[in-house]
């Protein structure tokens, strides 16, 4: 049976690489507005802080699922 978590399955890796692919680092952070995506933002520092951060990962996981069906 097939989980109807649409995290299920993917990484925050993944979450963090395909939101800054659609819409860069400038737009995420006025969308979410903490220092990783706005304060020399990468990939890493993000998932840094993220892992340490439960409530802006909430966020990051948030703007991840209403986003979805813009990826395809």
């Amino acid at each position: 049976m097939q989980s109807k978590d649409p995290l299920h399955g993917i990484t925050l890796k993944v979450i963090v690489e395909k939101l800054v692919n659609y819409y860069g680092f400038d737009t995420l952070g006025e969308l979410i507005p903490i220092k990783c995506f706005t304060v020399n933002p990468s990939v890493k520092s993000t998932l840094t802080f993220l892992r340490k951060t439960d409530w802006a990962r909430q966020k990051v996981e948030e703007l991840y699922i209403k986003s979805i069906p813009k990826f395809s």
